[in-house]
């Protein structure tokens, strides 16, 4: 586990404020910064329905450096003189304690409001972005929701064994729409006005999050931002186990650079589905690299030479293809090809006895063993195929009105006038992208056609992008800086422009399609510029 957690540390996989920090400025958006100086000083805050107030502080905080607190760390420089105002919260009965934090400037504010989802099992920010929105002049809120850190789930068991379910609704939904309901009572308390816009932001757990507040608080925010978002979080959590389960009942764990070896060579194969080889795969959904190709390749793995095995390619595919009932019904999408398989195949020898095992991501590991087993000690080693089809129909039934977070009626968002965008990289090797777009696909059913939905909710993927990576080590957009033109001036993104990473570790520039369309090559130019590629129909592709 130290060393999985050492991996994670230095991708930062589980991304909130540390990678993911959203930088629409109020120049950027179009507006012009308000010349008010507020006096930090604690409002009066009425208690959202169903919690009672604990208490209210307010402290003057003179900005620079902020800190990220917790497993994430991070910092932010430059962050002006802010107000820091806690309220404590909590639902009479159940002893539970949410901390709302919103920090607003005392010079300069922008006139917006912006909530920050969390991550893994955080529900909140840890200080980087927050600092972030204030340095670019909006009053910003989070919400640790009673719970701890990323990797914090001491709060998920009770004596008995038995799931807080307290803590659970917190974390699922109900403290992020106590905590818009506060912050903004907050942000009018202090600046005398209320904000004039309203947004969310987040990744991941983030990102689930923003649709939570879109599907059952649809009037919460003008516009909410929520990339790679971990909707169907009851199904995508133990299908995200997989990689594991076929490495133990196969007993074949590939090396991390026989894994990378299979990468690559999908990649390459792969590379010019888009018109152009230019070291990104625009569409890993559409790449059936078959990675029996590789049987008998001699990979040199730190000076050691391997070959590449049947069985090593066995697993792989399965792993590429995804969970399957033992009678071969799919349950969940795969890793995408081109993904880091690292992140969710990955193994070592045990220290002690120098036996190969995996090294399951802590993520799904925990949400089995706690939420499903009610065993911390439960070995994941021994789930068979059959055992494993069982946890996950357990899953569903247990949580998906929990925390599923994927009811597709966004009408009542859509008729409240809001803004729902998201961007997701197409080789996320934590929640894959097909979810998301399985999720888009099932809005379009239910709220009659692609035209329908894309007034208010569009979609980007992001070719060789990990999760959260754009705004952090893939690469970078600014979401923000389209949604707020949408929300307030009707600037609906055809197109998303960022720039990308590709395989070669070169910056690339391109404009990320809204799905379905894809990007292709036009047949001239620079590959490296976005002017070089259009987006077009995916039949087309």
């Amino acid at each position: 586990m130290k060393k999985a957690l050492t991996a994670l540390a230095a991708g930062v996989p589980l991304v909130a404020a540390a990678v993911y920090l959203p930088t629409a400025s109020a120049d950027e958006a179009g507006n012009t910064a308000t010349a008010t100086t507020a006096a930090c000083a604690a409002p009066s805050v009425k208690a959202p329905a169903g919690t009672a107030v604990e208490s209210v502080t307010a402290v003057r905080q003179a900005g620079g450096t902020v800190h990220g607190t917790g497993f994430l760390g991070g910092e932010v420089s430059g962050v002006p003189a802010f107000c820091q105002v806690t309220v404590t919260l909590t639902h009479p009965g159940e002893n539970d304690h949410a901390k709302v934090q919103t920090w607003l400037p005392l010079e300069k504010w922008n006139g917006r409001f912006q909530a920050i989802g969390g991550s893994a099992y955080s529900a909140g920010d840890n200080g980087v972005g927050l600092g972030t929105a204030v340095k670019n002049g909006y009053a910003v809120t989070t919400t640790d929701a009673g719970v701890g850190d990323v990797l914090d789930t001491s709060w998920v068991l009770n004596s008995k064994n038995q799931v807080n379910s307290s803590a659970l609704k917190n974390f699922a939904s109900r403290s992020q729409h106590e905590a818009a309901a506060v912050g903004k009572t907050v942000v009018n308390g202090v600046y005398g006005k209320r904000a004039a816009y309203s947004y969310f932001t987040g990744c991941s757990t983030g990102g689930r999050q923003g649709y939570m507040e879109a599907q059952a608080y649809p009037d919460d925010y003008d516009g909410i931002l929520a990339d790679a978002p971990a909707v169907n979080w009851d199904e995508f959590e133990v299908a995200t186990l997989w990689p594991q389960v076929v490495m133990n009942n196969e007993k074949t764990y590939p090396t991390d650079c026989e894994l990378n070896a299979f990468t690559d060579a999908a990649v390459k194969a792969c590379d010019k589905l888009d018109g152009v080889r230019d070291g990104l795969v625009n569409d890993s959904s559409r790449c059936d690299f078959d990675p029996r190709r590789l049987i008998g390749t001699k990979v040199d793995c730190d000076g050691e030479e391997r070959t590449i095995t049947a069985a090593d390619a066995a697993v792989v595919r399965k792993i590429w293809d995804g969970p399957r009932t033992t009678s071969g019904q799919k349950l969940w999408a795969g890793v995408p090809v081109g993904a880091d398989l690292k992140g969710l195949a990955h193994s070592a020898p045990d220290p002690a006895d120098g036996v190969v095992k995996g090294q399951p991501f802590p993520v799904p590991a925990l949400w089995v063993q706690l939420f499903l087993k009610k065993d911390p000690n439960f070995d994941l080693t021994k789930i068979t195929y059959s055992e494993f089809t069982q946890l996950f129909r357990q899953s569903q039934a247990e949580y998906d009105k929990v925390i599923g977070t994927d009811d597709p009626d966004l009408s009542d968002f859509r008729a409240s006038g809001g803004k729902l965008l998201t961007w997701q990289g197409d080789t996320d090797e934590y929640i894959p992208a097909q979810g998301t777009v399985r999720y888009h696909q099932q809005v379009e059913r239910e709220l009659g056609g692609a035209k329908r939905v894309d007034d208010f909710y569009r979609l980007f993927l992001a070719p060789n992008t990990s999760h959260c990576g754009l705004n952090g080590q893939d690469g970078s957009t600014d979401g923000l800086a389209a949604l707020t033109a949408w929300v307030e001036h009707g600037k609906a993104p055809k197109t998303l422009p960022a720039t990308l990473v590709n395989t070669a570790g070169e910056k690339v520039d391109r404009d990320l399609c809204a799905y379905p369309a894809v990007s292709r090559y036009k047949g001239h130019g620079d590959p490296s510029l976005a002017t070089s590629f259009r987006c077009v129909a995916p039949t087309r592709h």
